[in-house]
C-alpha cells in the first residue's frame, strides 16, 4: 500500500520560495521546473528534487487529447493544480492561467485568488508582454506572485500561425527584451522564455534581476523546464526539438525507471549539461 507523502493533519516542510529562486539567480545555481498534474507526479518531482512544478495548460494536449492549450478551462487547471498540492511539499507550486482567464485585471485577479484559496498555487503564470502591465501590476499589488511567459505563447498560436521561434530579427528580439524589463517593472517575480534564440535568452537573463527559466531558449537562462512527459517520452505526436527523452538515455543503466529519467534531467540542469547544441533552436 503507498502511503500518502502529505495529508492535511500534516505540516508541509520548508518549500522553495522567491527569495530561494532570486539567490539561485545571484549564485548562479541552475533552477529546475517540470510539469506535473496529478498528486503521484507530483510527490515524484518533489523526491527528485525539482524546484518548481508547473500545472501546465499544457495539459490539454498531453492529458485531454486536444491539438492546442486553447479548450483547457480554470476548472480544469484548478481541479489538477489541487491534485498536484496534495503531493507537493518541497517545490514551489506554479499554475498556469488558462486562455481568456485574465483578459482584464479584474478578472485576472479573481481567477488567479482561485488557484491560491481553492487549489493552494503559490505563483501563476501568463502569456503575454507589455500589454499586460497592468494585469501584472494588479495580481502583484494584491501579493499574487506572477510569472510572466513571452517567446512563443501556445494560446496565441492561431494568431502566431503555428509553433515557431520567436524574436529571431532585431526588431523583435529589442521588442522582447523591453517587454521582460516591462514586465519586471510592473511586478513579475520570474519570466520564462519559449523557443528564443540562446543569445536574445541570455540578453535578457542579464538584463532582469528576476530569475528567468527557459524552454527551447538556450542553455544561458536561470532555469530549464519542460512537459514531463517529453522527459519520459510519452507525448502524444512528435515531441519538439528542445525536448530530450531522458528515460530512453537509461538503457543499459542499473536502473532504469521513471524516477530515475527525472532525477537524470534534475542533474542534467544543475551541471549545465541541459539543453545543447542537440536541442537548439536558433
Amino acid at each position: 500500500m503507498t502511503t500518502p507523502p502529505y495529508n492535511s493533519t500534516q505540516a508541509k516542510p520548508a518549500t522553495v520560495t522567491l527569495q530561494t529562486l532570486r539567490k539561485m539567480k545571484q549564485a548562479r545555481e541552475k533552477i529546475v521546473m517540470l510539469t506535473a498534474y496529478d498528486a503521484s507526479f507530483a510527490a515524484m518531482l518533489d523526491r527528485a528534487a525539482v524546484d518548481i512544478i508547473l500545472v501546465g495548460d499544457s495539459l490539454g494536449m498531453v492529458v485531454q487529447g486536444y491539438a492546442t492549450t486553447i479548450p483547457v478551462t480554470m476548472d480544469d487547471m484548478v481541479y489538477h493544480t489541487r491534485l498536484v498540492a496534495r503531493a507537493q511539499q518541497r517545490a514551489m507550486l506554479m499554475a498556469d492561467m488558462p486562455f481568456m482567464s485574465y483578459s482584464d485585471p479584474q478578472r485576472a485577479l479573481e481567477n488567479a485568488a482561485r488557484f491560491m484559496q481553492e487549489a493552494g498555487a503559490q505563483i501563476v503564470k501568463l502569456e503575454g508582454g507589455g500589454d499586460l502591465a497592468a494585469v501584472v501590476e494588479k495580481l502583484a499589488s494584491n501579493n499574487i506572485p506572477v510569472c510572466a511567459h513571452l517567446g512563443l505563447q501556445p494560446q496565441s498560436v492561431h494568431k502566431l500561425g503555428g509553433y515557431r521561434v520567436q524574436g529571431r530579427d532585431p526588431a523583435a528580439a529589442e521588442a522582447m527584451l523591453l517587454e521582460a524589463q516591462a514586465m519586471q517593472a510592473a511586478g513579475a517575480d520570474m519570466i520564462l522564455l519559449e523557443c528564443v534564440p540562446a543569445a536574445l535568452a541570455q540578453r535578457i537573463t542579464d538584463s532582469v534581476s528576476i530569475p528567468t527559466i527557459g524552454i527551447g531558449a538556450g542553455p544561458h537562462t536561470d532555469g530549464q523546464v519542460l512537459v514531463s512527459y517529453d522527459v519520459l517520452g510519452i507525448s502524444c505526436g512528435r515531441p519538439p526539438k528542445f525536448a530530450k527523452n531522458f528515460l530512453a538515455d537509461l538503457k543499459g543503466s542499473e536502473e532504469i525507471s521513471i524516477e530515475a529519467a527525472v532525477r537524470a534531467y534534475v542533474t542534467a540542469v544543475r551541471q549545465g549539461r541541459f539543453p545543447d547544441a542537440t536541442q537548439a533552436m536558433a
